[in-house]
């Protein structure tokens, strides 16, 4: 059984050392994969990725990651991302990195996602070249996702995103805000080649649990909705997402 630990919206600032650290320190004894939805910083600075890498020290375990919005926000996305590369961390945007645990391979593809909106109330590539590239970009970001989820040679495949596959996970926020924190895209994406679990953060006012019409679970694990530091779920063996809180 594959023991994956995950959160998202952490929202770590210049002021946060100390604060997750001890929370996360012992997650080796807990978790084999410790998975990160985006969010990780307040305003996307270095300076704030510097310090959430500080939090992380302790960990034995493979730690995989993807950017948020927030983590774009200075539009240092690429610095951030190298950082937390040289701290150890693997950070995915369209691409898939695969971990062995205990003779398991697991395999993650990542992606922030993007908005849109979920069918009958969605967004289409038509009209001002605003809204065409607002479209056009999840197109392309669901289109990349899928490739990474198919390349994956592994006896478990999950997909790590940021936004929202599904409206499940979202209920509890306003309705007006659904095409911006998720799209339907991200789920045909998944449901076109298969996926066992499907994480991500975003939406703080909405739900945990979820489905992909083709019936891959979604757990939104923003912290702000789980309320922990951190969520644990299991794959692997008769009894799916067992050792869920």
């Amino acid at each position: 059984m594959i023991r994956l630990a995950a959160v998202g919206d952490v929202h770590v600032g210049a002021d946060s050392a100390g604060l997750y650290h001890p929370h996360w320190a012992r997650m080796s004894e807990q978790a084999d994969v410790f998975l990160l939805a985006g969010d990780l910083t307040r305003h996307g600075e270095p300076e704030e990725a510097a310090v959430l890498a500080g939090e992380l020290r302790d960990l034995r375990i493979p730690i995989v990651a993807v950017l948020g919005n927030h983590d774009y926000q200075s539009d240092r996305q690429d610095e951030i991302r190298k950082l937390l590369e040289d701290a150890g961390i693997t950070v995915l945007e369209g691409e898939s990195t695969v971990v062995e645990v205990d003779g398991t391979t697991v395999g993650i593809a990542g992606s922030k996602g993007f908005g849109g909106g979920f069918v009958g109330a969605c967004a289409s590539d038509f009209g001002e070249p605003e809204m065409k590239a607002f479209v056009r970009h999840t197109k392309t970001i669901a289109g990349n996702l899928q490739r990474a989820l198919a390349e994956l040679d592994s006896e478990v495949r999950v997909a790590l995103l940021h936004f929202s596959p599904v409206e499940d996970t979202l209920v509890g926020e306003r309705l007006e805000i659904y095409p911006f924190l998720g799209s339907y895209l991200l789920a045909e994406a998944v449901d076109a080649v298969g996926a066992d679990l499907v994480l991500h953060g975003h939406a703080h006012g909405g739900s945990e649990k979820g489905t992909t019409a083709g019936g891959v679970p979604v757990r939104n694990v923003a912290q702000p909705v789980i309320g922990h530091s951190y969520n644990l779920y299991c794959l692997g063996g008769d009894d799916q997402l067992a050792c869920e809180p």
